[in-house]
Formats: structure tokens, C-alpha cells, sequence
């Protein structure tokens, strides 16, 4: 399923924070990306009409099945995107950095060699 890379980088957003403070609301991804509270609000409810998100009475973000999906697949690049770029001397900060914008675009067979040659560098 192809959806816009704002909608990605939302998922992941929402699913790095639920690992490190347990609920997500929408002022914690404003606060994330530097992004207004106004355009995260419209951001959300368009991820909630997709069937990506839900939103409790409270104001709780949770991922439902398809935006889990995505969100853990995104995230899952970006590691291992930024792990391969440090490993070949880029700064930290500029392999994450990098790591974003190549997670949106790489092509699953490219990903996969990728993976695949970092985990033969890892076990030896």
C-alpha cells in the first residue's frame, strides 16, 4: 500500500513515542516534528479516515493494524538505514537524518541487500 511520506513519517512518529512514553497524543507529535498543533490535528484525522489511527475520548492516539504495519516497516528502515550509514563513517546525526529521507524511497530489493549485508557484517 502507497501512501505519502507525511503520512509515514506520522506512523513512525507515533510509534517511536508510544515506546518511550507509553500514550501519544497529538501535542506530543507536534512537540516531535516542530510541527503546529493546527496541522498534526488535520494530519490525524486524515490518518484516522484511512483507518490508520484511532482516537480515544481522551485524546490517545493508538495505531491500528495497517498503520502498526507501516509505522514498524518505516522504523525498521530507519534503523538499520542509520546503522549501515554510521558503520560507514557518517556522523550519527547526518545518517539519521539521511536515513529519513531514504526510508520513504528505497526499493524493497535494495532495502533487503542492505539488511541482508548488515547482517553478515553484524555476525562476523
Amino acid at each position: 500500500m502507497k501512501i505519502q511520506e507525511s503520512a509515514e513519517n506520522y506512523l513512525e512518529t507515533i510509534l517511536v513515542l508510544k515506546e518511550r512514553k507509553g500514550l501519544v497524543r497529538s501535542i506530543d507529535i507536534a512537540n516531535e516534528l516542530e510541527f503546529s498543533k493546527p496541522s498534526v490535528s488535520i494530519a490525524m484525522r486524515n490518518l484516522r479516515e484511512n483507518g490508520y489511527v484511532s482516537m480515544d475520548a481522551g485524546g490517545f492516539i493508538t495505531l491500528l493494524p495497517a498503520g502498526q504495519e507501516i509505522a514498524e516497516r518505516i522504523y525498521e528502515r530507519h534503523r538499520l538505514l542509520t546503522k549501515w550509514l554510521t558503520g560507514l563513517g557518517v556522523d550519527p546525526a547526518i545518517a539519521s537524518e539521511d536515513a529519513c529521507r531514504i526510508e520513504h524511497v528505497i526499493s524493497a530489493e535494495s532495502f533487503a541487500a542492505i539488511k541482508a549485508h548488515v547482517q553478515k557484517h553484524d555476525a562476523e
